[in-house]
Protein backbone atom coordinates (compact mmCIF):
# COMPACT_ATOMS: atom_id res chain seq x y z
CA UNK A 1 0.00 0.00 0.00
CA UNK A 2 0.98 3.37 -0.72
CA UNK A 3 0.03 6.64 1.00
CA UNK A 4 0.34 9.89 -0.30
CA UNK A 5 -0.17 13.42 1.39
CA UNK A 6 -0.57 16.60 0.24
CA UNK A 7 -1.15 19.57 2.70
CA UNK A 8 -1.37 22.98 3.52
CA UNK A 9 -1.69 24.96 6.09
CA UNK A 10 -5.33 24.82 6.34
CA UNK A 11 -6.51 21.10 5.01
CA UNK A 12 -4.71 17.87 3.95
CA UNK A 13 -5.45 15.66 1.32
CA UNK A 14 -4.67 11.99 1.97
CA UNK A 15 -4.39 8.86 -0.84
CA UNK A 16 -4.05 5.48 0.02
CA UNK A 17 -3.21 3.71 -3.27
CA UNK A 18 -3.74 0.14 -2.47
CA UNK A 19 -2.48 -3.24 -4.48
CA UNK A 20 -4.95 -3.76 -7.01
CA UNK A 21 -5.30 0.17 -7.86
CA UNK A 22 -8.14 0.85 -5.58
CA UNK A 23 -7.59 4.30 -3.85
CA UNK A 24 -9.41 5.49 -0.67
CA UNK A 25 -9.89 9.52 -0.13
CA UNK A 26 -9.78 11.60 2.80
CA UNK A 27 -9.35 15.51 3.80
CA UNK A 28 -8.41 16.39 7.60
CA UNK A 29 -6.95 20.02 8.66
CA UNK A 30 -3.52 20.83 7.97
CA UNK A 31 -0.69 19.09 8.67
CA UNK A 32 2.01 22.13 9.01
CA UNK A 33 4.90 21.94 11.39
CA UNK A 34 5.23 25.42 11.13
CA UNK A 35 1.84 25.85 12.68
CA UNK A 36 1.09 22.74 15.21
CA UNK A 37 2.65 21.54 18.05
CA UNK A 38 3.66 17.94 17.60
CA UNK A 39 0.44 16.90 20.03
CA UNK A 40 -2.07 18.25 17.76
CA UNK A 41 0.12 16.47 14.83
CA UNK A 42 -0.67 12.94 16.55
CA UNK A 43 -4.34 14.12 17.25
CA UNK A 44 -4.72 14.54 13.43
CA UNK A 45 -2.74 10.98 12.03
CA UNK A 46 -4.71 9.06 15.20
CA UNK A 47 -8.09 9.81 13.36
CA UNK A 48 -6.74 9.97 9.83
CA UNK A 49 -4.59 6.62 9.13
CA UNK A 50 -6.63 3.81 10.66
CA UNK A 51 -9.69 5.65 8.25
CA UNK A 52 -7.91 5.05 5.55
CA UNK A 53 -6.21 2.01 6.22
CA UNK A 54 -8.92 -0.10 8.69
CA UNK A 55 -7.41 -3.57 7.80
CA UNK A 56 -4.29 -2.18 9.10
CA UNK A 57 -2.18 -3.31 5.99
CA UNK A 58 1.66 -2.78 5.90
CA UNK A 59 1.73 0.86 4.18
CA UNK A 60 4.88 0.18 1.93
CA UNK A 61 5.84 4.00 1.14
CA UNK A 62 4.73 7.46 1.91
CA UNK A 63 4.81 10.37 -0.36
CA UNK A 64 4.45 13.07 1.58
CA UNK A 65 4.03 17.05 0.12
CA UNK A 66 3.42 19.88 2.59
CA UNK A 67 3.62 23.71 2.83
CA UNK A 68 6.95 24.49 4.52
CA UNK A 69 8.62 21.52 3.77
CA UNK A 70 11.85 23.41 3.17
CA UNK A 71 14.65 20.76 4.91
CA UNK A 72 14.72 17.46 6.39
CA UNK A 73 14.64 19.15 9.90
CA UNK A 74 11.00 20.74 8.90
CA UNK A 75 10.24 17.29 7.92
CA UNK A 76 11.22 15.99 11.56
CA UNK A 77 7.93 16.53 13.36
CA UNK A 78 6.05 15.02 10.60
CA UNK A 79 8.52 11.95 9.83
CA UNK A 80 8.07 11.10 14.37
CA UNK A 81 4.23 10.93 13.54
CA UNK A 82 4.12 9.04 10.92
CA UNK A 83 6.67 6.16 12.36
CA UNK A 84 4.50 5.83 14.63
CA UNK A 85 1.77 4.18 12.24
CA UNK A 86 3.37 3.03 9.44
CA UNK A 87 7.16 2.09 10.88
CA UNK A 88 8.00 0.08 8.05
CA UNK A 89 7.40 2.40 5.11
CA UNK A 90 9.94 4.47 3.39
CA UNK A 91 9.21 8.16 3.24
CA UNK A 92 9.78 11.19 0.58
CA UNK A 93 8.71 14.51 1.90
CA UNK A 94 9.17 17.16 -0.50
CA UNK A 95 7.51 21.11 -0.97
CA UNK A 96 4.20 21.29 -1.80
CA UNK A 97 5.73 23.41 -4.93
CA UNK A 98 6.70 20.02 -6.29
CA UNK A 99 3.20 18.39 -5.97
CA UNK A 100 1.76 21.84 -7.77
CA UNK A 101 4.74 21.90 -10.57
CA UNK A 102 4.07 18.05 -11.38
CA UNK A 103 0.52 18.75 -11.20
CA UNK A 104 0.22 21.85 -13.49
CA UNK A 105 3.56 20.70 -16.15
CA UNK A 106 3.90 17.16 -15.77
CA UNK A 107 7.66 16.98 -16.77
CA UNK A 108 7.18 20.19 -18.94
CA UNK A 109 8.04 24.11 -17.71
CA UNK A 110 6.41 26.85 -16.56
CA UNK A 111 6.18 29.18 -13.70
CA UNK A 112 4.10 27.64 -10.83
CA UNK A 113 2.27 29.82 -8.52
CA UNK A 114 0.50 28.10 -5.40
CA UNK A 115 -2.47 30.69 -4.24
CA UNK A 116 -4.29 29.08 -1.35
CA UNK A 117 -3.68 29.70 2.78
CA UNK A 118 -0.08 30.83 1.70
CA UNK A 119 1.77 31.09 -1.00
CA UNK A 120 4.75 29.89 -3.02
CA UNK A 121 6.08 29.52 -6.46
CA UNK A 122 9.15 28.75 -9.01
CA UNK A 123 10.71 28.49 -11.96
CA UNK A 124 10.00 24.42 -13.51
CA UNK A 125 11.79 23.31 -16.21
CA UNK A 126 11.83 20.18 -18.52
CA UNK A 127 10.28 18.36 -14.65
CA UNK A 128 12.79 19.67 -12.24
CA UNK A 129 12.15 23.06 -9.94
CA UNK A 130 15.08 25.81 -11.15
CA UNK A 131 14.95 28.68 -8.93
CA UNK A 132 12.18 29.35 -5.93
CA UNK A 133 11.87 32.41 -4.23
CA UNK A 134 11.31 31.70 -0.69
CA UNK A 135 7.88 32.34 0.24
CA UNK A 136 8.34 33.51 4.07
CA UNK A 137 5.55 32.39 5.11
CA UNK A 138 2.32 34.64 7.10
CA UNK A 139 4.83 36.90 8.78
CA UNK A 140 7.24 37.83 6.48
CA UNK A 141 5.63 36.83 2.89
CA UNK A 142 2.77 34.96 1.12
CA UNK A 143 1.97 37.75 -1.09
CA UNK A 144 -0.53 36.29 -3.28
CA UNK A 145 -2.39 34.63 -0.72
CA UNK A 146 -5.43 34.14 1.70
CA UNK A 147 -3.84 34.49 5.00
CA UNK A 148 -2.35 38.07 3.37
CA UNK A 149 -5.65 38.93 2.72
CA UNK A 150 -7.00 38.08 5.80
CA UNK A 151 -4.08 39.98 7.27
CA UNK A 152 -4.24 42.81 5.45
CA UNK A 153 -8.41 43.25 6.46
CA UNK A 154 -7.63 42.50 10.02
CA UNK A 155 -5.10 45.01 10.58
CA UNK A 156 -7.30 47.36 9.09
CA UNK A 157 -9.85 46.59 11.11
CA UNK A 158 -7.88 46.28 14.61
CA UNK A 159 -6.65 50.45 13.07
CA UNK A 160 -10.27 51.17 12.82
CA UNK A 161 -9.75 52.08 8.95
CA UNK A 162 -12.43 49.71 7.70
CA UNK A 163 -15.08 51.37 5.75
CA UNK A 164 -18.33 51.77 8.23
CA UNK A 165 -20.75 49.28 6.52
CA UNK A 166 -18.30 47.07 5.86
CA UNK A 167 -17.32 47.23 9.33
CA UNK A 168 -20.50 46.47 10.64
CA UNK A 169 -21.23 43.96 8.56
CA UNK A 170 -18.07 41.97 9.33
CA UNK A 171 -18.94 42.37 13.35
CA UNK A 172 -22.24 41.17 12.84
CA UNK A 173 -21.11 38.51 10.91
CA UNK A 174 -18.25 37.26 13.20
CA UNK A 175 -18.72 38.74 16.47
CA UNK A 176 -14.67 39.61 16.38
CA UNK A 177 -13.68 42.00 18.44
CA UNK A 178 -9.87 44.12 18.83
CA UNK A 179 -8.71 41.66 22.12
CA UNK A 180 -10.07 38.28 20.43
CA UNK A 181 -8.30 39.06 17.11
CA UNK A 182 -5.12 39.65 19.01
CA UNK A 183 -5.39 36.58 20.96
CA UNK A 184 -6.46 34.33 18.37
CA UNK A 185 -3.34 35.90 16.01
CA UNK A 186 -1.04 35.91 19.11
CA UNK A 187 -1.91 33.58 21.57
CA UNK A 188 -3.82 30.24 19.80
CA UNK A 189 -2.17 27.49 17.35
CA UNK A 190 -3.23 28.00 13.27
CA UNK A 191 -3.04 31.85 13.15
CA UNK A 192 -2.45 31.62 9.57
CA UNK A 193 -5.74 29.59 8.83
CA UNK A 194 -7.75 31.85 11.62
CA UNK A 195 -6.20 35.25 9.33
CA UNK A 196 -7.07 33.30 5.86
CA UNK A 197 -10.50 32.23 7.19
CA UNK A 198 -11.85 35.91 5.84
CA UNK A 199 -10.62 35.96 2.72
CA UNK A 200 -13.85 34.75 1.13
CA UNK A 201 -15.73 37.29 3.10
CA UNK A 202 -13.57 40.22 1.79
CA UNK A 203 -13.69 38.71 -2.07
CA UNK A 204 -18.08 38.75 -1.53
CA UNK A 205 -17.45 42.54 -1.55
CA UNK A 206 -15.15 43.02 -4.60
CA UNK A 207 -17.45 45.31 -6.26
CA UNK A 208 -16.65 48.00 -2.90
CA UNK A 209 -13.96 50.39 -3.85
CA UNK A 210 -12.12 50.05 -0.81
CA UNK A 211 -12.04 46.00 -0.99
CA UNK A 212 -11.29 45.57 -4.82
CA UNK A 213 -7.89 48.10 -3.70
CA UNK A 214 -6.50 45.64 -1.39
CA UNK A 215 -6.85 42.32 -3.45
CA UNK A 216 -5.51 44.25 -6.58
CA UNK A 217 -3.10 45.12 -4.04
CA UNK A 218 -2.46 41.16 -2.77
CA UNK A 219 -2.08 40.07 -5.92
CA UNK A 220 0.09 42.94 -7.36
CA UNK A 221 2.67 42.38 -4.69
CA UNK A 222 2.96 38.72 -5.19
CA UNK A 223 3.42 39.36 -8.93
CA UNK A 224 5.83 41.82 -8.27
CA UNK A 225 7.86 40.31 -5.57
CA UNK A 226 7.47 36.91 -6.96
CA UNK A 227 6.00 35.43 -10.71
CA UNK A 228 7.56 38.65 -12.29
CA UNK A 229 11.71 38.04 -11.45
CA UNK A 230 11.35 34.65 -12.86
CA UNK A 231 12.17 36.41 -15.99
CA UNK A 232 15.13 37.07 -15.15
CA UNK A 233 17.01 33.54 -14.96
CA UNK A 234 14.88 31.55 -17.13
CA UNK A 235 17.19 29.80 -19.85
CA UNK A 236 13.79 28.88 -21.73
CA UNK A 237 12.23 32.40 -21.90
CA UNK A 238 8.39 31.05 -22.87
CA UNK A 239 8.47 29.16 -19.86
CA UNK A 240 8.67 32.07 -18.07
CA UNK A 241 5.68 33.70 -19.60
CA UNK A 242 3.87 30.23 -19.23
CA UNK A 243 1.81 30.72 -15.37
CA UNK A 244 0.36 28.13 -13.70
CA UNK A 245 -1.84 28.57 -10.64
CA UNK A 246 -2.84 25.90 -8.02
CA UNK A 247 -5.10 26.94 -4.85
CA UNK A 248 -8.30 27.71 -3.91
CA UNK A 249 -7.68 31.38 -3.26
CA UNK A 250 -6.26 31.81 -6.86
CA UNK A 251 -8.41 30.41 -8.87
CA UNK A 252 -11.62 32.58 -6.63
CA UNK A 253 -9.15 35.63 -7.77
CA UNK A 254 -8.74 34.50 -11.43
CA UNK A 255 -10.33 37.09 -13.24
CA UNK A 256 -8.65 40.00 -11.83
CA UNK A 257 -5.55 37.47 -11.78
CA UNK A 258 -5.75 37.23 -15.53
CA UNK A 259 -5.89 41.44 -15.85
Amino acid sequence: MKLIVESGATKTAWRTVLEDGSVRDLVTEGLSPTCLDQEHLQDIMRNAIPELNPEGKRVECIYFYGAGLVSEASAAPLRSCLEMWCPFAEMEFHSDILAAARALFGDGSGVVAIMGTGSNSCLYENGKIVRNIRPGGYVLGDEGSGVWLGRAFLADFVKGMLPVHIEKEFVDLTGLDYPTVVRKVYKEPAASAFMASFAPFVLSHMSDPYVFGIVEECLESFVRRALARYAQNASDPDAARRIGVAGSFGCACESILKE
